[in-house]
């Protein structure tokens, strides 16, 4: 058996995650399609085996949460902290999110196609997050690591007290955050939206979008330097 189906409006969701928390690890099953989700919150989260799970409809909050190596694709709208501390895999969203999409996430990557809510990508520690519309205020906020491609506009204070992540943005950005500057584009840096853009399936030239990146002045307090966060 490759494929199975849980009809949420039939069978709990804790059934659907307890399958995919252990016998799905068995690989038996490639494939699991949840049906009829209705915003249920913590679908599929803490995948630990390369499951595919689509699931047809909005979903609640956490979506793919904590994922690692599986890949769950959201056939409709995501809420709060959709691909939260994500280790690996891939998580793809074909409506828009809702706030704090990508927290924290370590590794693997977050396609959204429509927009983001407030703090996308806030304190990304290594993942990659690619989004197809616009992204809310204060997202990036403390990003620590990884890459963010944001291919519509920036809401307020974009990459506030960002550290070693670097964002691309091809719209307009409404106000950069603390220690957050532009910075030209290079050719590695071409090649990086390039290859993320194709990951995620979406066509736009390279060359149209901004790097975003720290100033790196607020690494450490310096009292006489008038600071500000």
């Amino acid at each position: 058996m490759d494929s199975l189906s849980f009809d949420l409006a039939t069978t709990p969701l804790r059934e659907l995650n307890q399958f995919l928390h252990h016998e799905a690890k068995t690989g038996q099953v490639k494939q699991v399609t949840v049906l009829n989700p209705d915003g249920a919150h913590n679908i599929a989260v803490g995948l630990d085996c390369p499951v595919e799970v689509e699931v047809h409809g909005h979903a609640g909050y956490y979506a793919g949460g904590m994922n690692k190596t599986g890949t769950v694709t959201i056939l409709g709208s995501a809420g709060t902290g959709v691909a939260e501390n994500m280790m690996s895999g891939r998580v793809h969203v074909k409506g828009f999110a809702s706030n704090s999409a990508g927290a924290s996430a370590h590794g693997g990557l977050l396609v959204i196609d429509g927009d983001a809510g407030l703090r996308c990508g806030i304190s990304l520690k290594g993942g990659d997050v690619v989004v197809g519309g616009s992204v809310g205020s204060f997202s990036a906020f403390m990003a620590q690591a990884g890459r963010m491609v944001i291919c519509g506009d920036a809401g307020d204070a974009l990459g506030d007290s960002l550290y070693e992540a670097v964002l691309y943005v091809r719209g307009s950005i409404k106000s950069l955050g603390a220690d957050a500057q532009v910075e030209p584009m290079g050719e590695t840096d071409l090649a990086t939206v390039a290859d993320l853009l194709s990951q995620a399936g979406m066509n736009h030239d390279p060359a149209e979008f901004k790097r975003i990146a720290s100033r790196r002045e607020l690494y450490h307090w310096n009292a006489d330097a008038n600071q500000e966060y």
